[in-house]
């Protein structure tokens, strides 16, 4: 990329020039958190992000159906360096998209996003100590620029294909058929019968929003078909504490205080379903009870695992259940025999008509946003490697990237991930080195472990391709927010595991564990 390139430093003179020092891939939440960190604690270090859409926002760009918004509230999905000023903590997409553009424009890091920039390879050459990346433009045209570090800020899942439930007669079905991932933009839903296939966020999400005429239009009566019922947590979309304290203390103040609250609470919270998961069903059915009155249906709000084997469900000002109530919504436990030209067959025998039908089915999880990486022109199978410190890989240099927590907020993750991956560039300015490599030469020494303690069918179905998690650190991706943090902002960067070194001489160390793999 033109125009970037920095001076070497006398540290760097075995390797070879770049055009940055590191490249963010992903102008999301990830991508931008971690320019800022850059900025703030590595200011020294040249950075330029490439993002594959035509905007930033990542995910908050991506979705556009009705209600989209938060599943976690604004002061732990929002960065720990940037208050959320908004009046609701439970935020649409909308307002999320503004926060992030006034970040990138008020720090001057929209002059270094490069829009419209897909990776289509990414290139270890130990020999010159830096990555070589492909970047495809809209149009098919190729470029490479190198970089130091990779930071792949790209998300978990993948844009380009959802999950597919491949239902039966779906050709015959003479309706619409959507899916959340890829909402029409000028959908007319007005005055249709709607069904939602599906129990999760998004499903939540739009089964309320599509009978609410404050989004422009009304659907007659939405459906919510699941097969399996999801825990709810029913909490205000304004937080009343946040509020309080804005009006009585500095902004930042204020945020800090309501974000350690509500980290605590959610601790606290998940811990007490891990440990007394029946004391927390008691609590949600109650409050679910009292949410719906007499439309209160056990066999659909009796989930048949305990609160936080999944995650919690997240229903802001009980709208879901106000919309059951006013009989705009309602919610049907089966499973599909069939689509058919008027709607959806169930096995019960009971039909559901329909003139859209949403398949908010889930996610596909996708590693390394899809991309080749190759390591001195080896091929990186994640499935074969183990997570370090939560975001970089065994025998992988100078790479990190951001998997969030499924317990808590992406951004938790995000925000302790950049300021470890800068303490970590720190590192090698001091000591003159430009590689940085998670050594590990024997996997048998470690036990594996299931990556992630959760029964969603998105992560079931995908653990085939996720890297290797082990059952001590720093060999794993831990869902322990608190003590991460901890960790991360203080352990030793220099741990006898991450090896440090320069050009060539970082490749000296084989990685064994690669070589075994291929």
């Amino acid at each position: 990329m033109a125009g970037t390139a920095t001076m070497e430093r006398p540290a760097d003179a075995k390797a070879a020039p770049v055009d940055q020092d590191v490249l963010i891939v992903g102008a999301g939440i990830s991508g931008i958190g971690m320019a800022v960190h850059l900025q703030q604690y590595s200011p020294d270090r040249s950075f330029t992000l490439v993002e594959r859409r035509a905007d930033l926002g990542g995910t908050w760009d991506l979705f556009r159906y009705p209600g989209i918004r938060s599943d976690s509230d604004m002061h732990t999905l929002g960065f720990v360096f940037e208050p959320w000023k908004h009046e609701k903590t439970i935020a649409d997409g909308p307002a999320i998209l503004e926060y992030l553009n006034r970040i990138v424009d008020e720090r001057h890091i929209r002059e270094r996003i490069r829009l419209g920039r897909k990776v289509v390879g990414a290139d270890w050459d130990s020999n010159a100590a830096r990555w070589t990346v492909t970047l495809e433009d809209d149009k098919g045209g190729t470029t490479t620029t190198t970089a130091r570090w990779l930071y792949l800020g790209a998300g978990y899942y993948d844009y380009d294909e959802p999950f597919d439930a491949n239902f039966t007669g779906r050709e015959d079905f003479k309706g619409q058929i959507i899916h959340p991932q890829f909402w029409p933009k000028d959908l007319d839903y007005s005055g249709k019968q709607v069904v939602v296939i599906g129990s999760g966020a998004t499903a939540v999400t739009i089964v309320p929003a599509m009978t609410d005429p404050k989004n422009g239009q009304e659907a007659a009566h939405v459906t919510m078909l699941q097969r399996t019922p999801t825990w709810y947590f029913i909490r205000p979309a304004k937080d009343a504490f946040a509020n309080f304290l804005r009006k009585i203390l500095p902004e930042e103040v204020a945020y800090k205080i309501t974000r350690f609250k509500n980290v605590k609470l959610q601790d606290i919270g998940f811990r007490r379903a891990r440990e007394k998961p029946e004391k927390v069903r008691e609590f949600l059915t109650k409050k679910l009870r009292a949410a719906l009155g007499d439309r209160y249906d056990e066999q659909a709000f009796t989930p048949p695992y305990n609160p936080w084997e999944q995650r919690l469900c997240l229903v802001p000002d009980a709208d879901f259940f106000e919309a059951m109530k006013k009989d705009k919504a309602s919610v049907v436990t089966d499973h599909i025999e069939r689509f058919d030209a008027g709607g959806i067959q169930l096995k019960s025998g009971k039909h559901l008509d329909a003139d859209i039908i949403v398949t908010a089915t889930g996610l596909r999880l996708a590693v390394a946003g899809k991309i080749p990486v190759r390591v001195d022109g080896d091929l990186v199978d994640w499935s074969e490697h183990y997570y370090y410190k939560a975001c970089m890989f065994s025998n992988v240099p100078n790479f990190s990237a951001v998997f969030g927590y499924l317990n808590a907020s992406w951004t938790l993750r995000a925000d302790i991930v950049a300021e470890y991956v800068c303490r970590v560039l720190n590192h090698m300015k001091t000591t003159g080195t430009n590689v940085a490599t998670p050594a590990l030469v024997d996997p048998a020494t470690l036990t594996e472990e299931n990556i992630f303690d959760f029964s969603s069918g998105y992560i079931q179905r995908s653990l085939h391709i996720m890297p290797k998690n082990a059952d001590k650190l720093p060999w794993r991706l831990s869902q322990n927010y608190v003590q991460d943090r901890i960790d991360m902002r203080t352990g030793a960067i220099d741990d006898n595991v991450l090896t440090f070194g320069n050009a060539r001489a970082a490749s000296a160390t084989a990685p064994a564990e690669l070589e075994a793999a291929e």
